[in-house]
């Protein structure tokens, strides 16, 4: 597989290179990704065997039928506890991996973060103000202290890019960064 960057106003490939998708690398990333799937069911207060999980695995997620050795019970903390909590660490990771190559795409900067336009910041005063004024104290099923700090941070953004907005018309990526 072969991913070709071009630089923005039409300039030649060469000038900028070629990045090269080799499927040994892929490979090598899903046997890391497995191998962190299994530690991750298997370590816990109760040991289960590494080589049991991923055979249940298997048996599981594939058509076929094979016994992995583990107990009932063994067997129903691998699924129902952790694997679950394993499968929502890989969405949120690849969530998180997604939007900061949005944003380092956005701002065509490697270095991009979050602090870059204010989220983190809105996202800690909204979470801050909610403490302090004693109205959630970030535990229980329904809490405003999330909310509040989703809300701090699009307030952040908002903000930065309205002010990027009424310093530059042509709202490139220098007058947002400036802006947050």
């Amino acid at each position: 597989m072969t991913i070709e960057v071009n630089a923005p106003g039409g300039s030649d490939v060469s000038d900028i290179g070629e990045v090269r998708l080799r499927w040994s690398w892929m490979l090598l990333g899903a046997a890391g990704l497995l191998v962190a799937v299994v530690l991750g069911v298997s370590v816990g207060p109760t040991s289960i065997s590494p080589i049991g999980v991923l055979i249940e695995l298997f048996d599981r997620l594939t058509w076929f039928d094979l016994d992995s050795g583990l107990t009932p019970a063994e067997a129903s903390i691998a699924w129902e506890l952790r694997f679950p909590r394993v499968v929502l660490g890989m969405l949120v990771g690849s969530v998180l991996a997604l939007s900061g190559g949005a944003y380092q795409g956005v701002f065509r900067n490697p270095l991009a973060d979050p602090y870059l336009l204010g989220v983190a910041a809105g996202a800690g005063l909204g979470a801050t103000f909610m403490i302090v004024n004693e109205i959630g104290d970030g535990r229980g099923f329904f809490d405003p202290v999330p909310l509040a700090a989703f809300g701090g941070a699009m307030l952040a953004v908002a903000a930065s890019y309205t002010i990027g907005v009424l310093g530059d018309r042509t709202r490139s990526p220098t007058s947002l960064i400036l802006a947050g």
